[in-house]
């Protein structure tokens, strides 16, 4: 009797058990944008562009002392879009991806500003789903593009 109340423990309980320690096997996407401010706005306009193969990184720090708990780096595709997998929950850590380089030599200078992202890589902030979009982080031509007048003027606001 004892040994089939054993085993009846063993087929219910062992797998509830195996469930709870088990590491969370869902990974967060986190995902964004590089572009190249070819009007040197500070922002993405029309005649920007998508930078392919720009590399970028998720980094994660402790809040309370900032040590670096965490790098993964990535690439952006043929669209300028990166996106990178990672596997960990990080909790209480501030997180952001950050631009390292740019293969384009016309729009190599980050865009001051626009060179980070913050991203939430947790599960415990109500968020339902894995994948985490991060805003768009640029580069800047050296020089601005002829016609960037033009294109900036539709971003002003008149009082009439």
């Amino acid at each position: 009797m004892a040994s089939r109340l054993t085993l009846l423990f063993l087929l219910c309980a062992l797998p509830a058990l195996v469930t709870a320690i088990r590491h969370e096997r869902n990974p967060f996407l986190v995902e964004g944008r590089v572009f190249c401010d070819t009007c040197r706005a500070g922002f993405e306009t029309s005649a920007s562009t998508y930078i392919p193969g720009a590399k970028v990184i998720v980094e994660c720090k402790d809040r309370t002392t900032m040590e670096l708990r965490y790098t993964k780096e990535g690439t952006t595709d043929s669209t300028g879009t990166y996106k990178i997998t990672v596997n960990e929950d990080h909790e209480d850590q501030i997180c952001d991806c950050k631009l390292l380089s740019s293969p384009d030599t016309n729009c190599k200078t980050a865009a001051p500003g626009r060179d980070q992202a913050r991203v939430i890589l947790t599960r415990y902030n109500g968020i339902a789903s894995n994948n985490r979009y991060a805003n768009a982080m640029g580069f800047m031509k050296e020089e601005a593009l002829s016609g960037c007048t033009e294109i900036l003027k539709q971003y002003q606001e008149f009082d009439d």
